[in-house]
């Protein structure tokens, strides 16, 4: 079916398919009764943060008296009840979307959170879905292949939505008329051109422009989270990484939005624990730190670098683990890849991930070609195909106080090798080859 389906693609013009997408949208709305309709939908879009500020605002509001659905990368969850994201997809197709809003809101969910990436806007999954709060994270100079390489057809897609909502219906629940609301982050140079758009509301933050609407102050940042103060409230992020205090201002700015005052707030953020798939810290009582990353592309590695970089303890070094997809997967930022890992590690494993029906060695060679480029001298080069062979050469090459960042795979549930999906648990193998070194 799936040699057919290609070869269908490579002969009928794309606006066929466009059209079945779209057609396939509608009628799922209508077959599940516009669930949408029924709870107060939030939808992030943007390059990066989309999954961490996802999983925090249900962290944050997520209750027995206000349970929360979230479709996203790492998770599906519907109020405490959570699925595995099989689908290898952000946004599942339109069919499995309406279906999953449905169930939410038959279990009483009161609010609806989706990452709507532009790949899944581009395919019209989020047709049908009547959003109240469009949060925009920002937009990175990622190479996708997705739009042919082209940055611009990420941002039509993502304003294309973003024009749109105030257009949408307003809803009436529990007896308040939900306004429609965006919330943008004013660090991103394109904040002006996403906050352009027509909103009941507008709310903006930042970690850097004094003159937003929320911003982070005393931020103090380390290996195991950051703590803050924002509208005179103190908060504790058990979440590293500087990036994700941003992360969180989305979160806590939506929340207080939509009517949680900042002390409620802030308990919640304390007892959240983390992002499944995002600045995982592995204890297993070793001496130095290991950390699993969803990071797949150049700047979630950039920004997971220059953390690592900072927090580093003097004297340490970084060994990391980098990887790079195959079935056409924006093949140019493998070696981009290799050139940020090498900049700012001791040691570079370079491993399997999803390659597809690809040559896992072409891969590799790619990436390393790329780290080559800018410490050729660098002796710490490690071609290991094998993952969990990878994974282990890592941690045995780690030392007292070093860290050590798993990237790549996060908490995907499989990896994809010569067209075959293998089961895969990144945190499990992690632990078990900590044990195999003795660590307990």
């Amino acid at each position: 079916m799936r040699t057919i389906i290609n070869l269908l693609r490579r002969i009928l013009p794309a606006w066929v398919f466009q059209l079945q997408h779209y057609l396939e949208a509608r009628a799922s709305q209508l077959i599940f009764k516009n669930p949408s309709n029924k709870m107060i939908v939030i939808g992030i879009v943007g390059s990066k943060g989309k999954t961490t500020v996802a999983n925090i605002l249900w962290g944050i509001l997520d209750s027995k008296n206000s349970p929360t659905g979230l479709i996203g990368t790492a998770d599906i969850k519907i109020g405490s009840k959570t699925i595995k994201n099989h689908w290898h997809k952000t946004m599942p197709g339109r069919w499995y979307t309406q279906q999953l809003l449905s169930k939410m809101q038959k279990a009483g969910c009161k609010y609806a959170i989706l990452e709507v990436p532009s790949e899944a806007q581009q395919n019209w999954r989020h047709i049908g879905i009547n959003f109240d709060t469009i949060i925009f994270t920002n937009v990175t100079n990622e190479i996708l292949a997705v739009h042919k390489n082209n940055l611009e057809l990420l941002h039509k897609h993502n304003k294309r939505l973003l024009s749109k909502l105030s257009s949408l219906k307003r809803k009436r629940i529990n007896g308040s008329k939900i306004p429609k609301t965006i919330i943008a982050n004013k660090d991103s140079k394109y904040f002006t051109d996403y906050s352009a758009f027509k909103a009941d509301k507008k709310i903006s933050y930042s970690t850097e422009s004094i003159d937003s609407d929320l911003v982070p102050t005393n931020i103090k940042s380390g290996l195991k989270g950051s703590s803050f103060k924002l509208a005179g409230q103190n908060f504790e992020l058990h979440i590293p990484g500087y990036i994700n205090v941003s992360n969180a201002a989305a979160a806590i700015a939506t929340a207080k939005t939509l009517g949680l005052n900042l002390d409620y707030i802030a308990k919640r953020l304390d007892q959240y624990k983390g992002v499944p798939g995002r600045m995982n810290l592995i204890d297993s009582s070793q001496p130095f730190t290991v950390l699993i990353d969803y990071a797949h592309e150049e700047s979630g590695l950039q920004y997971l670098m220059e953390w690592a970089k900072a927090c580093a303890p003097k004297g340490s070094k970084i060994v990391s683990l980098i990887c790079g997809q195959g079935g056409g997967r924006d093949v140019k930022k493998r070696p981009i890849m290799g050139e940020i890992a090498a900049k700012y590690s001791d040691s570079v494993i370079v491993s399997n991930d999803d390659v597809y029906d690809d040559d896992p060695q072409e891969i590799i060679r790619d990436i390393i070609n790329g780290c080559k480029k800018v410490r050729p001298t660098l002796k710490g080069i490690y071609n290991i195909e094998d993952r969990r062979e990878g994974i282990a050469k890592a941690l045995s090459l780690a030392n007292r106080n070093d860290l050590v960042l798993i990237t790549g795979k996060g908490v995907d549930t499989s990896m994809i090798i010569a067209g075959k999906k293998i089961p895969w648990n990144e945190h499990q193998v992690v632990l078990e080859e900590l044990t195999k070194l003795g660590y307990k």
